[in-house]
């Protein structure tokens, strides 16, 4: 796969994106080690920045007017979270998973995402269905706008929403780090057929979760995944590093 390369634009650094699913005690200072990683996290997250990807220090120091230390700090964190590559004498790069690394991403997923809506059936309440319920709206209406960015935002983070509502930040964070990871793996902004059907299934996991049908709800669950993982295609997407990072208003 090529590398990108493209030349930078020194523009001013955005705030810190909204659309991070870990779980955060405060949000991070300008000009933050964190805060980098929330960028290019994010960026991962909304598939502006694909497998492959130089990640250069100079220029993302330029980006967020930072001193290349920081950035060096944040794609160290980045590294050990496995979503950034750094290579000897060449720098960081976007990881680019393994078939055997998706497969093994996915596999976890089911594990931990069918047990966890067994459990979300057995203690449920009225009030967590209805914010599933406001979940699902913000969704639709992602989907019916062709928000593409928006969409995959959203369709992320009802697998986290789930886990919160267990009140478990642990598992929350985990289903984070995966469902960055998945990004990497889908490699292409999602098809507005699938993105739709994904919805869809969200719809039919949250009744039977509503209903408390805890059989229905790890089946659909678990072919839900399946079916994500199925609709995975290969489409890379170029742009400059600045455009990347920095999503437009």
């Amino acid at each position: 796969m090529a590398r990108s390369r493209a030349n930078l634009k020194v523009i001013q650094p955005p705030s810190p994106p909204a659309a991070r699913t870990r779980a955060t005690v405060a949000a991070p200072a300008p000009g933050s080690t964190q805060r980098i990683a929330d960028a290019i996290t994010t960026a991962i997250v909304e598939r502006r920045l694909m497998p492959g990807t130089k990640l250069a220090e100079q220029q993302i120091a330029d980006i967020f007017k930072v001193s290349r230390t920081l950035v060096r700090q944040a794609l160290n964190q980045l590294s050990r979270d496995h979503l950034v590559k750094l290579e000897p004498a060449r720098g960081a790069f976007v990881a680019e998973p393994s078939i055997e690394e998706a497969r093994q991403v996915f596999e976890v997923r089911k594990m931990i995402e069918v047990q966890l809506v067994r459990e979300l059936c057995a203690q449920v309440t009225p009030e967590q269905v209805a914010r599933l319920r406001e979940h699902l709206r913000h969704e639709a209406d992602a989907v019916a706008r062709t928000d593409v960015t928006g969409r995959t935002r959203l369709l992320a983070d009802f697998h986290v929403v789930l886990a919160r509502l267990l009140g478990n930040e642990v598992l929350a964070q985990l289903l984070a780090d995966l469902l960055s990871r998945c990004s990497l793996i889908a490699l292409m902004y999602q098809s507005a057929h699938s993105a739709e059907h994904s919805a869809e299934e969200h719809v039919a996991i949250v009744d039977a979760i509503e209903r408390g049908d805890a059989r229905t709800a790890t089946r659909l669950m678990a072919s839900h995944l399946g079916n994500v993982e199925r609709n995975l295609r290969l489409h890379p997407r170029a742009g400059s590093l600045a455009q990347l990072l920095v999503p437009s208003p």
